[in-house]
């Protein structure tokens, strides 16, 4: 089966091995005979109802979320039309900022989101970095751990009702206070997790899969395990960096 991807503004937000994430989404689903055909979206790119499974987009400094916060603003409709529709996501780091209501830089002025999570972003003072590792439960009953890295200056506010994506067991996550980190409203997924996050975490690669796959088909299908045993290493190892010497003020 094919699926589709809309990478959002590649040329301007991928600044954190973003394409890494790409490439272990199409790797995963062409070991199970799945084609995944990865579509780049900018500024004139009309986004049409149903034609994308899945959306994903990386991360930024400030100024290029600067350059494309209006564009990227502008498809908002469509994105909350595709995503009502069945569609995932996956934002990334500055992606995700802008995947809220608003992100309000270190010189006050705001740069419209896309209003898919109920979240908006303020810079801070202070970067936040490091190793994080997260307790998540996507499925009910199904706790699961994700380790990445981090290194963000803004504080991210999640509004009332929102879900976070985990919670914070090493790392700073949203704000390095409420021991929250990312934010998730169905299937779309925010996060501040890079490095890329996919590699080390195979789990939630399958998880968004499965989930583009259910657009598509109308069931969320049980993917067939893989042979994960270096991506199982490569996550150990990053989850007792957190452990160990994960961010902190």
């Amino acid at each position: 089966m094919r699926i589709v991807v809309g990478h959002l503004f590649p040329e301007y937000l991928n600044i954190y091995a973003d394409r890494g994430n790409i490439a272990v989404l199409a790797r995963r689903a062409a070991w199970r005979g799945h084609e995944l055909e990865v579509r780049a979206l900018g500024p004139s790119d009309v986004i049409r109802p149903g034609e994308h499974d899945l959306f994903y987009v990386g991360g930024g400094q400030d100024r290029e979320q600067e350059l494309i916060a209006p564009a990227l603003a502008l498809m908002g409709g469509a994105l909350q039309e595709a995503v009502a529709g069945g569609a995932a996501a996956l934002a990334v780091c500055g992606g995700y900022q802008l995947f809220g209501r608003f992100y309000r830089d270190q010189r006050g002025d705001e740069l419209p989101g896309v209003g898919l999570l109920p979240l908006h972003t303020v810079a801070g003072e202070r970067r936040m970095i490091g190793d994080v590792l997260l307790e998540c439960e996507l499925e009910p009953g199904e706790r699961r751990t994700l380790a990445g890295f981090e290194n963000h200056a803004g504080r991210t506010v999640l509004e009332d009702g929102a879900e976070p994506l985990g919670r914070v067991l090493a790392g700073f996550g949203n704000d390095g206070e409420s021991g929250y980190e990312g934010c998730r409203a169905g299937r779309v997924l925010g996060t501040y997790l890079q490095g890329p996050l996919l590699p080390r975490n195979p789990w939630l690669a399958d998880w968004l899969l499965a989930q583009a796959l259910a657009h598509r088909t109308g069931e969320v299908p049980e993917l067939e395990p893989l042979a994960d045993e270096l991506e199982a290493e490569a996550h150990a190892v990053s989850a007792e960096r957190a452990r160990t010497r994960g961010g902190r003020f």
